[in-house]
């Protein structure tokens, strides 16, 4: 019961979450996601055929730990006014999303007086996934508010590392074992349990 409760609010988490992404995006004079019927609180719209369904109802009826993505949202910064700032607001837009969605459920654990697994999973997968996607490593947000926050010059150095090697660092990261967990559990861990102190 609860890994599919964690199955369907992983759904609504990432959905909002790319959402938020196409929003930005939209508000500041990118129309790609739009075009693209990625401006859509649908989850369908946003739906990977792994990440979102296969993974995800993989955990369901093995009692892994729920994991998942969506497809990302498209954007064309040549659309922007100010490419580098406005691809930054963009790319905060989802975790911030995600982070307003786990501070609503947490309202209603703490001043409602609402007990409710619903509700507790709706901050830690929402809480988690703000927080994972900001490591600045692609292909996850983090990646890109870190390259545009460097100078032109260095952004490009950076850009070729990330090219070249961002994926095989990413598979390191989250699948090496290191003492039982994962450098990703290891990294994220203290934080989470830190926001969710805070939260519930």
């Amino acid at each position: 019961m609860i890994n599919f409760l964690s199955f369907l609010v992983l759904i609504i988490s990432i959905t909002i979450h790319e959402f938020c992404h196409a929003l930005a995006a939209d508000r500041l004079g990118d129309p790609t996601p739009r075009s693209l019927g990625r401006l859509t609180l649908n989850p369908l719209a946003h739906a990977d055929p792994i990440g979102t369904i296969f993974l995800p109802l993989l955990s369901v009826f093995t009692g892994f730990p729920t994991i998942g993505w969506a497809k990302p949202v498209v954007i064309d910064p040549y659309n922007f006014k100010n490419p580098k700032k406005d691809e930054i607001i963009v790319s905060v837009a989802g975790p911030a999303g995600n982070i307003l969605l786990a501070l609503f459920a947490s309202l209603l654990l703490k001043f409602l007086g609402v007990q409710s697994v619903l509700l507790y999973l709706l901050v830690l997968i929402n809480i988690s996934l703000a927080v994972f996607n900001l490591l600045p490593i692609p292909p996850l947000d983090g990646s890109k508010i870190f390259l545009n926050l460097l100078p032109e010059e260095k952004s490009v150095q950076w850009q070729e590392a990330f090219d070249r090697y961002g994926f095989i660092l990413l598979i390191v990261l989250v699948f090496l074992p290191v003492g039982g967990s994962s450098i990703f559990q290891i990294i994220l861990s203290p934080i989470i349990a830190f926001a969710l102190k805070l939260l519930t």
